[in-house]
């Protein structure tokens, strides 16, 4: 890829994040007063930005020196949208999250469902509008490409990726709940960079439904059940096992075992 198109594909980057921004800035003073709708097009918006981003990104995957260049760009990113997009999850399985805490109400969570999705597609078409334009060389190529084919393994070791992935970043989530935010952005950033380093040859390591729709529509379409059983079902999986295990199930109960027989 020329430089003068990586040049391209970061502006466009930049720009989808002021828009985004703008966007949400305008929203917040005409919809205060309306607090559910206010939310749903928040959560929206910020799942574009991740999504349209990403779609850019993948394609300055193969720019020099690799994968430096690649992983610098992921966690500068990963840093830019966690300052940018604070409050809004961006991902199905963390409003699953907090259905399953009862932190949100079951047809907010529905909602909020539903606009991460359809902000998937619209990332997508906006990318594939953006790319018609033929302003950067990659994008001829990127237009023309079906399946790109991310799974560079079996189902069933995808799976297990994905699921582990989807556990290992929930798990840091919740151990970095005391952390500063200034600091916990960066910690985040770069763990979400390692995974894409450690797996992103066998699957993306994308563990959110929405982004992997958005990134994959093609493959979705061509092999639906393989697909969703990789990027839908076993991200939810390790979120709520991670969930279970660590807040409301098995840990809870052998630390309050072990008290009672303390006392005892």
């Amino acid at each position: 890829m020329a430089v003068g198109g990586a040049e391209i594909s970061l502006l466009l980057m930049t720009s989808i994040v002021v828009a985004v921004g703008l966007c949400k800035r305008l929203i917040r003073r005409r919809l205060y007063l309306d607090h559910r709708l206010c939310t749903v097009l928040m959560e929206l918006l910020s799942t574009f930005q991740i999504c349209a981003c990403t779609n850019e990104l993948c394609l300055l995957a193969n720019v020099e020196p690799k994968p430096h260049v690649a992983l610098s760009l992921t966690y500068g990113f990963t840093v830019l949208h966690g300052l940018t997009l604070a409050g809004s999850t961006c991902n199905p399985c963390g409003t699953l999250q907090a259905l399953w805490s009862r932190a949100i109400p079951l047809k907010m969570g529905g909602l909020e469902i539903a606009a991460q999705f359809v902000a998937a597609v619209l990332a997508r078409v906006f990318t594939r509008c953006t790319w018609s334009l033929g302003v950067a060389e990659s994008h001829y190529g990127a237009l023309s490409q079906g399946c790109g084919n991310p799974m560079q393994t079996t189902v069933m070791q995808a799976f297990c990726i994905e699921l582990l992935f989807s556990a290992v970043f929930q798990l840091t989530l919740l151990r970095a709940e005391r952390v500063n935010p200034k600091y916990r952005v960066h910690l985040l950033a770069l763990l979400i960079t390692m995974l894409v380093y450690a797996g992103g040859n066998l699957t993306g390591a994308v563990f959110n439904p929405a982004l992997a729709l958005s990134l994959h529509p093609h493959c979705f379409y061509e092999k639906f059940l393989s697909y969703s059983l990789v990027y839908w079902v076993a991200p939810s999986l390790g979120k709520f096992f991670v969930l279970y295990v660590f807040e409301g199930g098995l840990f809870h109960t052998w630390f309050r075992n072990q008290e009672l027989m303390f006392f005892i």
